[in-house]
């Protein structure tokens, strides 16, 4: 299991997919560098004039909701729908779906005109899209869905179904469904949730996962998870093994979880990653 994980994270740095970002503009540097980090190509093409020409040379599409307009949600459907006549996997993150009409019409609207391939929110976000009711604190998960999350396998297992897609519900443990399996990816730290877009750059690493193995979508995510996970690890290690009284310096913290992700092979990976659930074949 951990070494076919670790053998996905080598394919993305030896097929350098073309990962096209429709993202939002706090996150979007992040975004780019972390997917050159993992050994992918970011571009980032959100007009209507040529969003969809530019979906059509890649390898993969990740649609990002988080600084909503528009102008954009045309470009979003238009390369959502490039894609899918394509065959290139489509990653949505419906960040902040549940906190406004005009944020959640959008987030519908995509999901039924465009099929995805993996859908990834925290456990607000992602109970909003299977209707549960969800409480939102902007654009985080609220306290209140953090405390119950027992369920959170069989909400991502029964939107995968229904979706016919991979659901991701990010947390303190990963949660991965593709309607049959479920995965729990157990690495990470608590500081990833202190820093703005680790959501949004997971969803990027998704993109070159399955750009790069397409035929394996829920595996190649949960490898995508895995490797975000572990870098959260190894960059905390780092800062505190360089900060003398042992403090929790944000912006460190940012620049090491980029290190190590860009320094991280498949042979690391799997003596790294903490997988509960699935076996995969």
């Amino acid at each position: 299991m951990s070494k076919e994980l670790g053998l996905l994270l080598d394919k993305v740095r030896e097929r350098k997919p073309l990962v096209h970002h429709i993202t939002n503009y706090v996150t979007v540097n992040d975004c780019a560098n972390i997917t050159l980090a993992v050994g992918a190509s970011p571009v980032m093409a959100d007009d209507i004039c040529e969003a969809a020409d530019i979906t059509a040379i890649a390898d993969a599409l990740v649609i990002n909701i988080g600084t909503l307009n528009e102008r954009t949600i045309l470009s979003m459907i238009a390369s959502g729908k490039a894609a899918n006549a394509k065959g290139v996997p489509v990653v949505l993150d419906p960040v902040g779906a549940g906190a406004s009409k005009f944020r959640n019409d959008t987030a519908k609207r995509i999901i039924d005109e465009v099929k995805l391939s993996v859908l990834r929110g925290n456990i607000s976000e992602i109970k909003f899209m299977a209707d549960l009711g969800s409480e939102t604190k902007g654009v985080d998960a609220s306290e209140s869905d953090m405390e119950n999350t027992d369920d959170a396998g069989q909400i991502a297992k029964n939107l995968a179904k229904k979706l016919g897609c991979v659901v991701v519900i990010s947390g303190a443990v990963d949660t991965i469904s593709d309607g049959n399996e479920i995965a729990y990816v157990e690495n990470g730290h608590a500081m990833l949730s202190g820093l703005t877009g680790t959501g949004c750059m997971c969803s990027s690493l998704i993109g070159a996962f399955c750009g790069s193995s397409p035929e394996n979508i829920f595996a190649a995510t949960t490898a995508a998870m895995a490797c975000m996970g572990v870098a959260g690890e190894d960059a905390y290690k780092t800062i505190t093994q360089k900060s003398q009284n042992n403090q929790r310096k944000q912006g460190s913290f940012h620049v090491a979880l980029r290190d190590a992700i860009s320094s991280m092979d498949g042979e690391y990976l799997q003596t790294q990653v903490k997988i509960g659930g699935v076996r995969f074949a």
